[in-house]
C-alpha cells in the first residue's frame, strides 16, 4: 500500500523527503535557554562534525560534556533575569568539563567548536569565568501519557494506526551489524566486511545511521564498531530532530541533548529511548515510523540491530544514489571478506585461513569451536561468525556479540523461518536492492542491440 493511498500524503514524505539539514532551530537556541542569534549556528556545526569525523579509539569525552550541559539547561526557553546565575553556573560547569578532557581532545573539531561556543555564550550572558558551578541534572520529561499516548494526539505519530488502519499489518524487515563486522541486510544477505572508517548503514527520508569501524589491534585488518551515530529527522507534529551517539565505553541512555523522547511536539513520545542494561543495552522506539533500534556494547565494541517496515526502508528519494546504504545494498565487493575461505580450512589442527593477521593470543581452532558452541548450538552463520572472530581477534567477547546479535534477530525479525542463515552472500552491492525488478523484454533488448550495430552494418555496405 502506498503512502499516498494511506491518507498521509500531506507532509508524510514532504517533511522528511528532504536531505538532512541541521537547521539553526536545533542549535544553540535549544542548548542555552537564552542563546543569542550569533550562536545559533554552533550546534548544527557541532552535530555535523560529530557525525562526519570518526572518533576511532580516542578517549575524548566531549560528547559527555555536551549531553550534561543540555541536561542541565533543559530546553530552549529563555531564562528570566533571576535565572541568569543558574545558566552561567551551567556554562562554567560545561567549560570545566571541556578543560578536563582537553588533553585527550587535541585535534578534535567537535571539541574546539564546543570551546568556542562556550566562550560566545558566556560573553552574551555576561558570565564570569570564576564562580559557582552546577551539578548536571536530567531533563524533566512530560508525564507518561502526556503526548503520543493521549487520546487527542496525532494519529500520524503511530505508524500502524495511521497507515495500516484499514489494511494488513506492514511487512517488517531486519538489519544487524556485529563482530568483525558481520552484516545482515534488510534482504537477509549475510556478509563479512572490512569497512574500516565511517560508513552509512541507513540513509533514508526518516533517519540516518552511520557506524565507525576501527582496527581491533594495531596493524590488523580485523575491525569492529567503535562509534555509532543515529539521526532522527524532524517529522510533522511528532518529533523534533534528534541525534543519538554512542562510542566505546560511552553508551548513553539519552539523546545528545539530554532528552529521552522526541522533544516538545504533541507526539513527542512516539520517539523514546530506554536503557535496558546500564552501559550495555539501549533500545530506541520510533513508533511514528514503526521502527525499533537496539544498540549494545559487548566488551569494548558496539552492535546494532533494527526492525523497520519495508516501506520506510525503501523511502529513498534518489535510489540510484544510495550505493553505500549498507543495510539495503550490502558492502562493496572490494570490502567483503571471503568467509568460505575460513570454513574450507576448518578442522582440528588446521591453521585459520583469516584474511587478517592473527592476533597474538588467538584461540586454537578446537577452543574457538567449543566456546562458540556454548552459546550458539546451531551451526549457522552466527556460529561461524563467532568462530571466525575468535580465530582472528582472540577476544572472547566476540562470542557474546554473535550470541546477542542472534537474540536480537529473534526479537526483531518478522519471519521466524529466517532466524538462522546458513550460506553467506558475496555479490556486488545493489544487486539485492534491485532483485525484484523485472528484466527488460527481449524484444526491447534486441532492438537496442540492432540500433547499436546499425552504423557498423551501413558502413560495411557502403564499402
Amino acid at each position: 500500500m502506498s503512502l499516498e493511498a494511506s491518507g498521509r500524503q500531506p507532509g508524510w514524505k514532504g517533511d522528511l523527503g528532504e536531505r538532512l539539514v541541521l537547521t539553526g532551530r536545533a542549535g544553540w537556541m535549544g542548548m542555552g535557554r537564552g542563546a543569542a542569534r550569533p550562536a545559533l549556528g554552533f550546534w548544527p556545526t557541532l552535530a555535523v562534525l560529530l557525525c562526519s569525523f570518526p572518533a576511532a579509539t580516542s578517549p575524548c569525552k566531549i560528547l559527555k560534556c555536551n549531553s550534561e550541559f543540555w541536561s542541565a539547561t533543559a530546553g530552549g526557553h529563555a531564562p528570566a533575569s533571576d535565572d541568569a546565575p543558574e545558566f552561567c553556573a551551567a556554562l562554567r560547569t560545561y567549560a570545566l568539563c571541556t578543560r578536563r578532557t582537553a588533553r585527550t581532545c587535541r585535534g578534535d573539531l567537535a571539541y574546539h567548536s564546543a570551546v568556542h561556543g562556550i566562550e560566545d555564550l558566556m560573553s552574551q550572558h555576561n558570565c564570569s569565568k570564576d564562580g559557582p558551578t552546577s551539578q548536571p541534572r536530567l531533563r524533566t520529561l512530560p508525564p507518561p501519557g502526556d503526548s503520543q499516548e493521549r487520546s487527542d494526539s496525532p494519529e500520524t505519530c503511530h505508524y500502524e494506526k495511521s497507515f495500516h488502519k484499514h489494511a494488513a499489518a506492514p511487512n517488517y524487515t531486519h538489519c544487524g551489524l556485529f563482530g568483525d563486522p558481520h552484516l545482515r541486510t534488510f534482504t537477509d544477505r549475510f556478509q563479512t566486511c572490512k569497512v574500516q572508517g565511517a560508513w552509512p548503514l541507513i540513509d533514508n527520508n526518516y533517519l540516518n545511521v552511520q557506524v565507525t569501524n576501527t582496527p581491533v589491534l594495531p596493524g590488523s585488518a580485523a575491525t569492529a564498531t567503535s562509534k555509532l551515530t543515529i539521526i532522527f529527522k524532524n517529522f510533522q507534529e511528532c518529533v523534533d530532530q534528534k541525534v543519538y551517539q554512542a562510542e566505546m565505553d560511552e553508551l548513553p541512555a539519552a539523546f545528545a541533548d539530554g532528552s529521552k523522547n522526541g522533544g516538545d511536539k504533541h507526539g513527542a513520545n512516539s520517539l523514546k529511548i530506554t536503557e535496558k542494561v546500564s552501559g550495555q543495552h539501549v533500545e530506541i522506539q520510533a513508533k511514528y515510523i514503526g521502527t525499533t533500534i537496539v544498540v549494545r556494547q559487548v566488551g569494548r565494541y558496539l552492535t546494532f540491530a533494527v526492525r523497520m517496515p519495508e516501506e520506510v526502508v525503501n523511502a529513498v528519494d534518489d535510489r540510484d544514489g544510495q550505493g553505500l546504504y549498507l543495510c539495503l545494498r550490502g558492502c562493496p565487493l572490494n570490502q567483503q571478506i571471503d568467509f568460505q575461505a575460513l570454513r574450507a580450512h576448518e578442522g582440528p589442527g588446521a591453521p585459520a585461513a583469516s584474511p587478517a593477521p592473527a592476533a597474538p593470543d588467538t584461540f586454537p581452532y578446537e577452543t574457538a569451536v567449543a566456546k562458540c558452541k556454548e552459546r550458539l548450538p546451531v551451526e549457522d552463520l552466527y556460529y561461524q561468525a563467532c568462530v571466525f572472530d575468535l580465530l582472528t581477534t582472540g577476544d572472547v567477547n566476540f562470542t557474546l556479540a554473535a550470541y546477542y546479535a542472534l537474540e536480537d534477530v529473534k526479537m526483531l525479525h518478522s519471519n521466524k523461518d529466517k532466524l538462522h542463515l546458513y550460506e553467506r552472500t558475496r555479490e556486488p552491492p545493489g544487486r539485492a536492492a534491485t532483485a525484484g525488478l523485472r528484466p527488460a523484454p527481449r524484444l526491447l533488448l534486441g532492438s537496442l542491440l540492432l540500433l547499436t550495430l546499425l552504423p557498423v552494418v551501413l558502413a560495411a555496405l557502403a564499402a
